[in-house]
């Protein structure tokens, strides 16, 4: 089920951006919900894993690219639309090809990206990649950023007085997405000297 969930949340995602093609309100407004459901449901999997002890390697993979895609899927889709400079999508995607790639070589080796087996070592390392707190805080600024880009963009939306208010606000919360996107990565580089040393 929480792997099922995982996949679900990414076809989710991608109703909500093809509704973005639509310059309608009534397209925006069900976009804006689906985002919100599809962040939802990034935390529902995760409690359903714990739940009903479906933890796994193979989990933990299905999340972590869950998250790619629909992170990365914003982006450019916001990129191509116009909204926001394409510095975010290629930022976006340059981390996780790095990440994931090393990732990738300490799964190999039986760690995973969180939880006990980790690769991180460090207590740094685990607080910026691994700790609720930060996990939870990257999470409320992309969904931020996501919900207010679309309802800042949405047709009919301009003529209200706060209407480049919220376009600012969006954007603020854009580049906190972004930074928290590269500094959650910047410890996954750092301990992978690890994953290539000789036994």
């Amino acid at each position: 089920m929480a792997n099922f969930i995982s996949i679900f949340r990414i076809f989710v995602a991608f109703l909500a951006v093809y509704l973005l093609f639509i310059p309608a309100t009534w397209a925006y407004v069900i976009a804006f919900v689906l985002t919100v459901i599809a962040f939802i449901l990034d935390g529902v999997d995760g409690y359903v894993a714990r739940k009903f002890n479906e933890a796994s390697q193979l989990g933990s993979v299905l999340d972590i690219m869950g998250d790619r895609i629909v992170e990365a899927t914003y982006w450019i889709i916001f990129a191509v639309l116009g909204w926001l400079s394409p510095i975010f999508p290629i930022i976006c995607i340059a981390r996780a090809f790095t990440t994931d790639s090393l990732r990738s070589v300490a799964l190999a080796q039986g760690y995973t990206a969180f939880g006990e087996t980790s690769m991180q070592s460090s207590k740094i390392g685990k607080f910026i990649c691994a700790s609720k707190f930060m996990r939870i805080s990257y999470a409320v600024a992309k969904v931020a950023a996501f919900i207010l880009i679309i309802a800042a963009n949405t047709p009919g939306f301009e003529i209200y007085p706060a209407f480049d208010t919220m376009n600012m606000i969006a954007v603020t919360f854009a580049w906190i997405a972004i930074i928290f996107c590269v500094v959650r990565g910047i410890p996954v580089v750092a301990e992978s000297k690890k994953l290539f040393e000789k036994k």
